[in-house]
């Protein structure tokens, strides 16, 4: 069967049954080790990455003729949900969903044929090169430049918390190309190999001991015409033209209902369901929970039915990540001197309540602070003064 037929065969399932076909397929499929803490190295993980796209669900968003699924939004978020249910490693997806729309939406035909069959056959991972320090959240702050050399680009700067920079052989970057205007309106989209002379890589170890976060260094990186993405000056809104998706992603209620799985796991090892306290704590995070999937369900279905992101699905954002945090606050707290610990404790399948507590400070912060998604709120959904 063709990509395109498989396509076919998949938009005419309800959805009842699309889960069902993308459950059995995942648990007779999936080869690598299940519920891991942290993301594997892209070589490590590219065996399940190319099997997910033999079956065309690694880009489910994308054009049939690109290489996709055209599958509409209420089936791509089946794909994650049923991957997240069954624990699948966490990818570097960096180049379907960020990079991989872009060029469709603004590439060249040169572009989209040198970039995106590398990024479907896992030839190529990347990495994203939008924060620096003191601009991170403020990112039209930005600093980093590329200056036209004839043909050419220069590129001098320095980027940071770029996510597995270290393990990628390709970046996506904003640059400012103007600094004459609105700092909105300076800024470009370019794409390099990270092999370019005058890149630098340094990790940046976390509180768990990882390294997947880095600093890149640009000092007089030269790229060619075609390293630059779309028009000249227009970058951010063409970066903007991904943060809806980014918001309904982000925003699953997949993290939280986790932690909280883990909390009853817990609740259960410690022998503390007799314990009037904890046993209300935790079920009003399960009412919590369940008021956040209700949020969550019916964004889909109002994206599902306009094809347009609202303003405030920055609301899902600020629910999903506080939630998060509050329940691996009950983790930690409950755990006592267990929650000292950072290795999973024994003979719990995993259960680490120091690692998801430490996993889940940053949420409120990448992907938009809940203090910038608050001020969306305020000035795109109530109209409030700036």
């Amino acid at each position: 069967m063709t990509r395109e037929e498989r396509a076919r065969a998949d938009a005419a399932l309800s959805y009842e049954a699309f889960r069902a076909e993308v459950r059995g397929w995942i648990e007779a499929n999936y080869m690598l080790e299940r519920n891991l803490l942290e993301r594997p190295k892209f070589a490590a993980a590219k065996p399940w990455y190319v099997k997910l796209n033999e079956r065309g669900w690694l880009a489910p968003a994308w054009p049939i003729e690109y290489g996709g699924s055209a599958l509409p939004i209420r089936k791509q978020v089946i794909l994650v949900e049923e991957q997240e249910r069954f624990g699948t490693c966490r990818l570097n997806d960096m180049g379907v969903t960020m990079i991989g729309p872009l060029l469709i939406a603004y590439g060249t035909p040169e572009q989209k044929a040198a970039l995106l069959p590398g990024i479907l056959n896992g030839d190529v991972a990347w990495c994203q090169g939008y924060s620096e320090p003191g601009a991170g959240s403020d990112l039209a702050s930005l600093r980093s430049q590329a200056v036209r050399e004839g043909d050419a680009w220069r590129i001098n700067g320095q980027k940071i918390w770029t996510t597995r920079a270290n393990d990628s052989n390709w970046m996506f970057a904003l640059l400012r190309t103007d600094t004459t205007g609105a700092k909105q309106d300076g800024i470009s989209m370019f794409v390099f190999p990270m092999d370019t002379p005058g890149i630098t890589v340094r990790p940046i170890r976390d509180l768990n001991g990882g390294t997947e976060l880095c600093e890149t260094f640009l000092d007089d990186v030269i790229v060619g015409p075609d390293a630059l993405i779309g028009e000249l000056n227009k970058g951010w809104s063409i970066s903007r033209a991904l943060l809806g998706f980014e918001r309904l992603y982000v925003g699953s209620p997949k993290q939280s209902a986790h932690a909280i799985a883990r909390l009853h796991d817990l609740i259960s090892r410690l022998g503390r369901w007799d314990d009037a306290v904890i046993v209300d704590t935790y079920v009003q995070l399960l009412f919590d929970l369940e008021n956040h999937i209700d949020l969550y369900e019916s964004t889909i279905d109002q994206v599902a039915q306009t094809g347009i992101y609202p303003p405030d699905i920055s609301l899902l954002k600020i629910s999903q990540s506080e939630l998060y945090q509050r329940v691996t606050d009950q983790l930690l707290e409950l755990g006592g001197a267990l929650a000292g610990l950072v290795e999973p404790l024994p003979d719990s399948n995993g259960l680490s309540p120091a690692n998801q507590f430490l996993f889940a400070r940053p949420i409120t912060i990448y992907g938009g602070s809940s203090e910038i998604q608050r001020n969306i709120i305020a000035r795109r959904v109530l109209g409030l003064p700036s």
